[in-house]
């Protein structure tokens, strides 16, 4: 601000320099008006680097976005204004449902996390935010030694945004049930009582309806990193978990996709998961791979197949035989929704992978087939020679890894010559004549060629 010593008054000895010198015709105060001249003490000194008024106005809005939020009523501009400079420590509860998805989320994801590849999660950094912070707070969690309410009270922030859970580890807690006596005398003795955990992982019961966007949940009961401390317990679920999860399945009505894997789920616990997940409304992906289901489980998938819209379906490396498989078989027979079924590792054999195949004479949905690994042999391969002749939906399938043999080979190498519907098929480490093995790729890349010919003729069309 310029003041009295900034003034600095002329002297006759420099009026000449100035255009308007005092002339003898100017009354006494035009004549002083007129001989005063401001000059600047600083000669770098402009008017340009002085803000504008509406910059000075965004800072004062950084400077107390805390205690008086303004962002909704600002112009695009200013809002990127105060994006790429508002501090990502802000609290939750003032930017959570205010700040936009934009700069300002994608600073705070680069200052949580190295890696941050935004393209995984819908190229939305808010989401990307509070799915990870949500994930983080679960997979530290200890039961009866976390408070619930750090889980509760990040639910109004991230209710909308959160639309997938990756949950990679899940503590066990570290709570040893107890049973104590006392030795006293009958006015002080108790019965015996339980003194254990509430829970013996995260209760997922708290949480999942309250995530009213949530459309993927994947979960893993394992603990990383447990080095030298390793126990059984601490890579499967128990029952009392199973219970609250399939309880918290049944209320959470936006969830598409869930995946359950590598936790040691047996048949009693998945027969308790499906009884929660029938007729769920969105339900299209379910994912149990690298469990223990046995027959009786896979009997369970088999109402459930019934009674839902499965699209997609993965039971690789469990434990289903013969009995197991005609279940599921059963119901693909009469399935009209399922898309893709993987049943690779599993130990159907030819009773079990001729029902499958038998089945798909009776579907016209199934795209995608996986028997990988199966220890099934020409027989099963002679019966699904027979779907590849007559079904024209399936696009894929992977017999790999199973003992189909010469007869088999050829039974499918006769098959395929009539099939034009095929794009993508396995079928390595079959002990099948390598002339076959080439005469079927052939046919399948063939298949391939015209269908994308096909799909590029369509969308000239359109």
């Amino acid at each position: 601000m310029i003041g009295p010593a900034n003034i600095v008054h002329t002297t006759p000895a420099i009026m000449s320099k100035f255009p308007y010198a005092p002339g003898p015709n100017l009354n006494p105060a035009e004549d002083c008006r007129r001989t005063r001249r401001i000059v600047a003490e600083d000669p770098d000194w402009s008017l340009a680097v002085v803000p504008c008024l509406s910059n000075l106005c965004l800072r004062s809005i950084l400077r107390n976005f805390e205690e008086n939020p303004i962002f909704e009523e600002l112009t695009p501009t200013q809002k990127d204004f105060i994006q790429e400079r508002l501090s990502p420590s802000q609290p939750l509860r003032v930017t959570a449902n205010l700040i936009s998805d934009g700069v300002y989320w994608k600073r705070c994801c680069e200052q949580e996390w190295d890696l941050c590849d935004v393209s995984n999660y819908g190229h939305s950094w808010k989401r990307m935010f509070f799915e990870r912070r949500m994930e983080s707070i679960i997979e530290l969690f200890i039961p009866d030694v976390t408070e619930p309410k750090t889980v509760l009270e990040m639910v109004p922030h991230c209710r909308n945004y959160v639309k997938r859970l990756d949950i990679s580890q899940l503590l066990p807690s570290i709570k040893e049930p107890q049973k104590e006596k006392e030795e006293y005398g009958s006015e002080w003795a108790s019965d015996t009582e339980y003194d254990g955990p509430s829970m013996d992982h995260f209760d997922f019961g708290i949480l999942l309806d309250k995530l009213t966007s949530l459309e993927e949940l994947h979960l893993v009961y394992r603990v990383k990193q447990c080095g030298m401390n390793f126990e059984w317990k601490m890579f499967e679920m128990t029952d009392r978990d199973c219970e609250s999860l399939a309880k918290a399945l049944k209320s959470c009505k936006t969830l598409k996709l869930l995946r359950l894997h590598q936790s040691h789920v047996e048949d009693r616990k998945c027969r308790l998961l499906v009884k929660y997940l029938l007729d769920h409304p969105s339900l299209r992906e379910l994912d149990f791979s690298h469990n223990l289901i046995g027959d009786r489980g896979a009997r369970a998938i088999g109402k459930l197949l019934t009674r839902s819209k499965l699209e997609i379906l993965n039971m690789c490396d469990n434990d289903i035989r013969e009995p197991g498989a005609k279940a599921i078989a059963h119901a693909l027979s009469k399935n009209s929704t399922l898309l893709s079924l993987n049943l690779r590792l599993n130990r159907l054999r030819d009773e079990g992978g001729q029902a499958i195949c038998k089945a798909l004479l009776n579907n016209n949905t199934l795209c995608h087939l996986h028997l990988g690994g199966n220890e099934v042999t020409g027989p099963t391969a002679i019966t699904f020679s027979k779907v590849l002749s007559n079904n024209n939906s399936l696009k894929s399938f992977n017999l790999s890894c199973n003992n189909l043999g010469d007869d088999g080979g050829r039974a499918l190498e006769e098959a395929m010559s009539h099939n034009s519907s095929v794009t993508e098929c396995d079928i390595r480490l079959t002990e099948v004549d390598e002339q076959i093995v080439s005469y079927i790729n052939q046919v399948v890349w063939t298949n391939r060629s015209l269908q994308q010919k096909k799909q590029a003729e369509e969308k000239k069309t359109k």
